[in-house]
């Protein structure tokens, strides 16, 4: 068993892996869970120190901590699996969570508020708002309403003569409110005639590669 947790370890931390040496503060875990579930899932090795060492929990309540993070601190709750691994006379507590079909979920910051994150290469990122719409979108029974009008015609034309365009970008270009470009874009994501990139930079949309132009004429 010990030479899986070593291969695990020797991974490092990743999209799907985050390294945890103690925890101290169930509202930092539950924004790691709240991450992994938004995104692709992953595992927390608790009593593993950034640089991969060993040193294992003290006691149970690194489980009680994770409970609450998830349970109290998530919204909605996160459901998650553990496992203990017996290492060199020292215990790592696996947390496995898989990726959600319940998103957004929602981390309760030190201020009181609940902000939605997703995972990104080993960081644990604020999703942007267009992204926590399209989640919303894609839960709602209602499906979207969608014209090609000339809000939509501007950003496919835009995109088409350059690499990518911001969210507030797409505004001012287009000179439509915050309201008409959520509407927008959140609704090009969702049939994939756009993407979404997120990382520590910012948030930026871009064209699809297999989009065809020729599909939105049914649109119109």
């Amino acid at each position: 068993m010990s030479r899986q947790l070593h291969k695990l370890i020797e991974e490092g931390e990743h999209q799907q892996q985050d390294f945890k040496y103690c925890i101290n503060d169930s509202k930092k875990i539950a924004k790691s869970l709240v991450a992994f579930a938004n995104t692709h899932g992953g595992r927390l090795l608790i009593g593993v120190k950034d640089n991969g060492k060993i040193a294992g929990i003290s006691s149970d309540e690194e489980f009680y901590m994770v409970e609450a993070a998830a349970k109290i601190y998530s919204k909605p709750q996160i459901n998650f699996t553990t496992k203990q691994w017996q290492v060199e006379g020292k215990t790592v507590l696996e947390i496995g969570i898989e990726p959600s079909t319940e998103k957004p979920h929602f981390a309760k910051d030190e201020s009181g508020k609940w902000m939605a994150y997703i995972r990104v290469d080993d960081e644990n990122i604020l999703a942007h708002r267009i992204q926590i719409e399209v989640w919303k979108k894609q839960k709602s029974l209602k499906g979207i309403y969608f014209t090609y009008s000339d809000n939509e015609r501007f950003l496919i034309e835009y995109l088409q003569k350059h690499n990518s365009i911001s969210f507030s970008r797409f505004m001012r270009k287009a000179r439509i409110s915050r309201k008409e470009a959520e509407e927008v874009l959140s609704n090009f994501v969702i049939i994939e005639i756009i993407k979404i990139h997120t990382t520590s930079e910012g948030t930026t949309f871009s064209l699809n590669e297999d989009f065809d132009k020729n599909e939105l004429d049914k649109f119109t």
